[in-house]
């Protein structure tokens, strides 16, 4: 009777290992980029064997996708919810925003752009993560069709132009200057990028804005 407690307790310590893997994995890229996180370092900070981190993750792509997807369902946990029929498609995109982006701790968006503009990680990153960036890609696509169809946003402007600049423009990492300087506070650039980017595609400003 007493095994399978064993194997249940053995199984919950090797989570919450992972879990401070992961942790820790945010501040080294945080800190160093991807090209310069290393198992090592990784393993040192953790405070166990390079062997044992190895048991974990084979290899430092795999501990990058795992940090990544856990990242990802973060997101999909909030931009799946159910929203209200008669809610704009605008705010419906602000919700996807606001998921991916502004996290409390502002460090979301860093990671995000880390890990997309590696070269080293980038072919893996679209191998292994394929289904998950698919399905927020065609989340943020169907609420912009629907936008147009509404008449929310320019129905002139190529839709596969305002998805690719909804990735681009919205980036905190193309920000980073600003949120360095301290003069802005994290939120309150994204919030000034969302009405930008709003306008352009000829929606009416961000819901916080009316």
């Amino acid at each position: 009777m007493s095994r399978p407690v064993h194997r249940s307790l053995k199984e919950k310590q090797r989570q919450e290992r992972e879990e401070l893997i992961l942790h820790v994995v945010e501040d080294v890229l945080l800190e160093k980029g991807y090209r310069d996180t290393s198992m090592d370092e990784i393993a040192n900070r953790v405070g166990i064997a390079k062997g044992t981190l190895y048991l974990h993750f084979a290899k430092k792509e795999d501990l990058m996708v795992a940090f990544f997807e856990r990242e990802m369902q973060k997101i999909l946990s909030t931009i799946d919810q159910p929203l209200p029929a008669d809610m704009s498609a605008q705010a419906k995109l602000e919700v996807i925003v606001h998921a991916m982006y502004s996290d409390p701790s502002g460090k979301r968006g860093d990671l995000l752009y880390i890990l997309f503009n590696s070269e080293d990680f980038k072919i893996t990153l679209k191998e292994k993560s394929a289904t998950t960036l698919t399905r927020i890609s065609d989340k943020v696509l169907s609420y912009l069709e629907e936008g147009k169809q509404r008449n929310e946003f320019d129905p002139h402007i190529p839709t596969i132009i305002m998805l690719n600049s909804f990735f681009s423009v919205l980036s905190p990492r193309a920000h980073r200057r600003l949120f360095q300087s301290g003069e802005y506070s994290h939120m309150d650039v994204m919030r000034y990028v969302e009405r930008i980017y709003f306008r352009g595609i000829g929606g009416r400003l961000p819901v916080e804005d009316l």
